[in-house]
């Protein structure tokens, strides 16, 4: 498993490691998920105006938010990597790892919620790596029922790292 992390920006997370906890949330999510390849992931930490930007950009909506998620798979079923024995430029030419997409995290926002939801910053950091891997591995929760099976897995895979509320 290769991540890709990169922090950007003058605040920093009170986070012993979190690139490590960043690598451990993602191990987890593609374990959990069942993802039957080593993967790569780009994690960016950035700020709220850096974030806005790309949000404006990409999103077409001009504030910031907590996290972006950019997945380089287009699923036909969230989860399903069947169809992927065939789609070789879905892997790192020298690595051979699955390129599942990009992350990025506005700190400040994390720090925040964490503030705002009465939970520890680590549990929001892990949260939202957690439902970004999960929008990576082809999820959404655009749909009621979306957003069910989203918020379960989220809170399935903090449960096994024993990132809790």
């Amino acid at each position: 498993m290769t991540v890709l992390f990169e922090e950007e920006g003058e605040v920093i997370l009170p986070i012993e490691d979190s690139s490590g906890l960043a690598k451990k949330v993602i191990e987890t999510a593609s374990d959990y998920v069942g993802c039957p390849y080593e993967i790569e992931v780009s994690l960016l930490l950035t700020m709220n105006e850096e974030i806005r930007e790309m949000n404006r950009q990409f999103r077409e909506m001009d504030k910031p938010t907590d996290v972006l998620s950019f997945p380089m798979i287009d699923y036909e079923t969230a989860g399903n990597f069947l169809f992927l024995e065939e789609a070789e430029d879905c892997f790192h030419p020298e690595t051979g790892e699955l390129i599942l997409g990009d992350i990025v995290i506005s700190k400040e926002k994390v720090l925040a919620q964490a503030e705002e939801y009465g939970h520890s910053v680590e549990r929001e950091y892990a949260f939202l790596i957690a439902h970004s891997m999960l929008h990576l591995f082809g999820y959404d929760h655009m749909e009621e029922e979306e957003r069910i099976v989203m918020e379960e897995k989220q809170r399935e895979i903090l449960e096994r790292l024993q990132i809790l509320r």
